[in-house]
């Protein structure tokens, strides 16, 4: 989806410089030129009032393409596979793409993602040049608390990658106010030994309209990353696939209502006897214990049948060995620069360690 904020172009600045060249101190020699710049000056500003509005008015448009799709992860035994579909919201819109954000997260961005700017026609992707704001170091586990890659400030690098962009926002936008404009579900593994973890990440906007001369004239910020667990679930629930959405609206059922419901679409990877132990678990709620290598193939094999016609990536996530590709995007996912280390005792919105 193209989503297009127009932005003023301001011309302050060759007043300003115009200006500058008059002044001084006048001599006798100087008078008549100074007398023709000023006459000059006042021919401009009258000219400058007299333009039609629209030439006044001329507007750049900042665009935001925002990319739509799913995600989805099966926790598996000692490994975490995940798949991104491409569902666009508008054709030729970007497709969701990947980020490496430490060692052992990477995040699915959705909605804007990428913007273009008249001005520069290089687009601004915020999967690029992302800087790192963990501990890099090696863990400990001597019963003290060690610092550790914080999930706020993950969010935060992300929202003042977002600020400079949305602050140049001025006129009203039509979006649904319930929707986030950027998305990024992150997955991974947290620190001492927590596991495996699913998070979506939301950033919402909200506009205030200023009081000016007669012209449409609004502020736009971004607000805070509002955090949501995916997984691992509460204490006893079922550990089941994981799955979601942008827009939240997207149609179809999820993979996991199609295993229980022994959709046809997948019939012939539900047939499989390879898979057999894979969807035990699944079916009952234990999908953590399903075995990783066939888990792996399962997802290869059935996300073909579930994207259709839609371009999809498969990856999987291990604590030892980090991002592997099953199967890779069209282009590199570019690894996290390093950052700023914690520092101890940083909030965390993780909750307490499950023996």
């Amino acid at each position: 989806m193209r989503v297009r904020f127009p932005v003023k172009i301001s011309c302050k600045a060759r007043k300003i410089v115009y200006v500058s060249m008059s002044s001084g101190f006048l001599t006798r020699a100087r008078k008549g030129n100074v007398l023709l710049a000023l006459v000059s000056l006042v021919v401009c500003v009258f000219l400058a009032v007299a333009l039609p509005a629209r030439a006044q008015d001329r507007e750049e448009e900042i665009v935001a393409n925002l990319a739509g799709g799913r995600v989805i992860v099966h926790v598996a035994r000692d490994t975490v596979i995940f798949a991104a579909i491409d569902e666009p919201v508008e054709p030729h819109s970007i497709p969701p793409r990947v980020v490496g954000i430490d060692s052992g997260h990477i995040g699915v961005l959705f909605g804007a993602s990428e913007w273009r700017s008249p001005a520069d026609p290089k687009p601004i992707r915020l999967d690029r040049n992302y800087q790192r704001v963990g501990a890099t170091r090696p863990r400990e586990y001597g019963g003290t608390e060690e610092a550790e890659p914080d999930l706020e400030l993950i969010g935060t690098a992300f929202l003042e990658k977002l600020r400079p962009l949305v602050d140049q926002l001025h006129h009203k936008i039509d979006f649904p106010s319930d929707e986030p404009l950027f998305q990024m579900v992150l997955i991974g593994f947290a620190p001492r030994d927590y596991g495996p973890e699913v998070w979506v990440v939301e950033y919402h906007i909200e506009q205030e309209e200023v009081a000016t001369r007669g012209q449409e004239y609004w502020q736009t910020r971004v607000l805070r990353p509002h955090f949501t667990q995916l997984y691992p679930p509460e204490k006893h629930a079922p550990r089941l696939l994981v799955e979601s959405r942008y827009p939240a609206g997207l149609k179809g059922p999820t993979l996991e209502e199609m295993v229980k419901s022994s959709d046809p679409r997948i019939a012939s990877v539900l047939q499989n006897g390879r898979f057999e132990k894979v969807l035990e678990n699944l079916r009952g709620g234990s999908a953590q214990k399903a075995p990783p290598l066939e888990s792996v193939d399962f997802m290869r094999a059935v996300l073909p049948l579930v994207a259709g016609n839609s371009s999809f990536v498969v990856g999987t996530m291990d604590e030892q060995h980090g991002l592997n590709w099953v199967v890779p995007p069209t282009e590199p996912v570019e690894k996290a620069q390093e950052g700023k280390n914690l520092p101890p005792g940083a909030p965390t919105l993780r909750g307490p360690i499950k023996p």
